[in-house]
C-alpha cells in the first residue's frame, strides 16, 4: 500500500494531505525519516507519527446531529476548556475526524470519519456537495432579498470575533453566494449552499443587515435524518454512503 493511503486509511487526513506530513519528514518508516511520496508499506512495516506507532484502520462513517455549543476542533485554544464534538462519542471511540465545520453556536448534521478520501468529497469546493440548512432570523425575511443571496455577497470569513486581537492586514473579502433560498414560516428561511466559507451564512445575512438567531443543517447531499436526537450519532448505512459518494461524482462530472 502506498504510503500515503496507509495513512489516510489511519485516519490523518485526506491522500493530499498526508503528502506533506511525509514531505515534511514527520513520517517514520522502520525507524527512519522517510520523505518518499513513491514509499510502500505493509504491514509488517513500522510506521510512526508524531511518536505514535499507526496501524490501518477499518473505515468508519457517522453522522452526528451536533448540538450548539460544541466545537468542531480535536480541542480548544488554550486558556479555554469548551467541549468539542469528539466529547459526544464514547470514551475510547476509534479516532475520526470532522468531514466539513458547524460553528460553535451552529447545530445540526456533522459527518465524522476516519476515511480522508470520503472526507475530501465531501468538503472539497470542486465536488459541491450541497448542504441544506434552516436560518432563523431576528426578522422576518424580506423575499426581495433573495436575489442578492444567489448572486452573492462580499464577505470577510476570517474577520475576528468581536474581543479578538486585530489582523494585522486587512481581512480578504470573497464572493459567497447562495445556490436556493426555501421560504419557511415565521422569521425562518432556508438556505442551500455549495460554498462552505467560514461563518458563511451569518456573514451573508449580516451584509443585508440580519442577524441570525439559529441556524440548523438539515441536509448534507442527499442525506438528511429527522429523527437523530440533538446530541446523538449513528453509523452510516452502505447506502448513505455510496449515495453521498455519487452525489459528489455527480457534480463532478457536471463540470
Amino acid at each position: 500500500m502506498r504510503l500515503n493511503k496507509f495513512l489516510a486509511s489511519a485516519g490523518l487526513g485526506s491522500r493530499r494531505s498526508v503528502e506533506q506530513l511525509i514531505t515534511g519528514g514527520q513520517v517514520l518508516v522502520n525507524g527512519r525519516v522517510c520523505t518518499e511520496l513513491a514509499t510502500s508499506v505493509t504491514e509488517a512495516d513500522e510506521v510512526v507519527v508524531g511518536g505514535q506507532r499507526l496501524g490501518a484502520e477499518d473505515k468508519m462513517y457517522l453522522l452526528l446531529n451536533k448540538p450548539k455549543g460544541y466545537l468542531c476542533a480535536a480541542k480548544d485554544e488554550p486558556g479555554q476548556n469548551r467541549p468539542t464534538v469528539f466529547d459526544l462519542l464514547p470514551e475510547g471511540w476509534p479516532r475520526v475526524a470532522h468531514a466539513g465545520r458547524l460553528d460553535y453556536d451552529s447545530e445540526g448534521l456533522l459527518i465524522l470519519t476516519n476515511d480522508g478520501d470520503f472526507a475530501l468529497r465531501l468538503t472539497h469546493p470542486r465536488y459541491k456537495v450541497e448542504k441544506e440548512y434552516v436560518v432563523t432570523l431576528d426578522r422576518a425575511f424580506d423575499p426581495a432579498d433573495a436575489p442578492r443571496l444567489l448572486k452573492g455577497v462580499f464577505i470577510a470569513p476570517e474577520e475576528p470575533r468581536p474581543g479578538a486581537a486585530a489582523p494585522t492586514e486587512a481581512p480578504k473579502r470573497v464572493r459567497a453566494r447562495a445556490e436556493r433560498i426555501l421560504p419557511l414560516p415565521g422569521t425562518s428561511v432556508g438556505v442551500v449552499l455549495r460554498q462552505g466559507l467560514k461563518r458563511q451564512i451569518r456573514l451573508m445575512f449580516l451584509a443585508l443587515n440580519y442577524r441570525v438567531r439559529r441556524l440548523v443543517r438539515v441536509r448534507i447531499g442527499p442525506l438528511t435524518d429527522r429523527r437523530l436526537p440533538s446530541g446523538q450519532f449513528r453509523k452510516l448505512t452502505r447506502g448513505e454512503i455510496r449515495d453521498l459518494l455519487k452525489a459528489a461524482t455527480a457534480v463532478t462530472a457536471e463540470g
